[in-house]
């Protein structure tokens, strides 16, 4: 038997007998494998789902179960609230928050396709409340369907695209809704007739010529060959938790301590590789301090270590926590005024590092430049009392003058408070699914999508949350549906 790996393909003409065969194979059971499942199921093909878990999850399975829509005017939700969005105001958006890693074509496809999507989730079982709730927050503590969950009404977003609330939360009460919304949809694919396996791990693609046909996984220790008649879908997430791709491709996430995610380990990518598939942006990496929580946070500053400010607070808490990872040194500094400091939760780790009457006696216990901090808060309070942010735009009401004291400064220490982070990184895919080479050519039978591809949620610093979960459930589906047609 030739040597089975995930960095190289196995010949089918090594394949001695075939334990198992089907039209189609997903691996992974989170939400993408789950929506690539149905969609294929739906399409008229036969297909074995193989987990290397005991159960469906993933990453998809700790979230929060928010998915970003919007566009055609708005969902129902969205427009019940008052919100009008519009399918161009959607797409410039998705570009902005893609940055210099955003893919237009699945923008532009997704802007025009999510309402249809969002009918699509309903109709596989997922309940939405119809509610909307105003504010900055993470995440709602109750059942509510429709927050802010990006930087949409703040700089530069607001300038190119009318802003909207477009963060859908599943109807669950407290936080941790992708639980019940893989649950769902795990639901739905099975009641389909789709053959799950679980405790199955991805050893390694097997390809016939140029076209990926089957795959071989470890069940009951020993390996299983599985022919797929018309493709492979790759559905297994980042590679947040392989410490060796990180210091291959992401070094710059070893500032930080709090990785999220399941089996995370770049097996997907690395199988997409071995095809010859092209790994792009893999550099790039999500992070959040909760540091609006409680919310009165959000109308804080933040300074370096060297006493200056550095974005506008008041765009999307991730945005604001990844840039913070770019200051210099070790830590930044959350600043409040009495007006506006409550305790902050025991899991961010966040520690009072100064206080003060004013804001050179907190400069002075932070031990930095005279003149720092101080002016940089003096010149901050004398523009936000006119409502302006000459610097960095921050808009009202989070505009605020922090002059009411005794003040604080809050430490968030990139090594000891917790900021959470995976990787965005991954193959890269067609608007299909389907996994391109480095000339831009699909590889025939294989398919990917979630995580494990460089997707919706492309560049760190202009992340929403949602976008994960729209990705791999919109682009699950896509690979599914694609990889029907055989």
């Amino acid at each position: 038997m030739a040597d089975i790996s995930l960095h190289t393909p196995y010949s089918a003409a090594d394949v001695a007998a075939w334990d198992m065969e089907t039209d189609i194979v997903i691996i992974g059971f989170g939400a993408t494998g789950a929506c690539a499942a149905i969609e294929a199921k739906q399409s008229g093909a036969d297909v074995k789902l193989f987990e290397r878990n005991s159960g469906s999850g993933g990453a998809s399975g700790l979230s929060g179960g928010e998915i970003y829509l919007g566009g055609n005017g708005g969902t129902e939700v969205q427009r019940a609230a008052g919100f009008e969005d519009t399918t161009e105001d959607f797409a410039a958006y998705l570009k902005m928050a893609g940055g210099p890693c955003a893919d237009d074509a699945k923008c532009d496809l997704y802007a025009q396709e999510a309402v249809n999507h969002f009918n699509w989730l309903k109709a596989q079982g997922v309940p939405y409340r119809g509610n909307y709730m105003a504010g900055k927050i993470i995440e709602p503590m109750d059942d509510t369907t429709l927050i802010w969950s990006g930087s949409e009404a703040a700089a530069p977003f607001y300038k190119s695209a009318k802003p909207a609330p477009r963060g859908h939360v599943i109807q669950h009460m407290g936080w941790g809704g992708g639980r019940p919304l893989v649950d769902i949809l795990e639901a739905k694919a099975r009641a389909l007739g789709v053959d799950v396996i679980v405790d199955a791990r991805a050893m390694a693609l097997i390809k016939d010529a140029d076209k990926i046909v089957g795959a071989i996984f470890r069940i009951d220790n020993k390996p299983v060959f599985v022919k797929a008649r018309k493709g492979v879908v790759l559905a297994t997430g980042g590679f947040v938790m392989n410490e060796e791709m990180r210091r291959k491709y992401c070094p710059d996430t070893f500032k930080i301590n709090d990785p999220i995610g399941d089996k995370d380990d770049g097996t997907g990518i690395n199988l997409g590789l071995s095809a010859g598939g092209d790994a792009i942006h893999m550099e790039q990496f999500f992070t959040t301090c909760p540091w609006t929580i409680p919310e009165s946070h959000a109308k804080g500053v933040f300074v370096n270590i060297q006493g200056q400010r550095f974005i506008n607070e008041d765009c999307y808490h991730g945005r604001v926590s990844r840039t913070a990872v770019d200051q210099p040194g070790d830590r930044v500094y959350l600043l409040l005024d009495s007006a506006h400091f409550e305790q902050p939760p025991e899991f961010a780790r966040m520690t009072i590092a100064g206080t003060g009457n004013d804001w050179e006696e907190v400069e002075r216990e932070l031990e930095m430049a005279e003149g720092t901090l101080s002016r940089t808060m003096a010149f901050y309070n004398e523009h936000a009392r006119a409502g302006r942010d000459p610097l960095f735009d921050k808009q009202k009401p989070i505009l605020t003058p922090l002059d009411q004291g005794p003040f604080v400064a809050l430490e968030l220490h990139f090594q000891n408070s917790y900021f959470s982070f995976f990787t965005l990184g991954g193959l890269k895919t067609s608007t299909d699914g389907e996994v391109l080479d480095r000339a831009g050519a699909p590889i025939p039978g294989l398919f990917a999508a979630g995580r494990c591809t460089s997707g919706l949620p492309a560049w760190g610093h202009g992340y929403s949350s949602g976008m994960s979960l729209a990705d791999c459930t919109f682009f699950g589906r896509q690979a599914g549906r694609k990889a029907a047609q055989g």
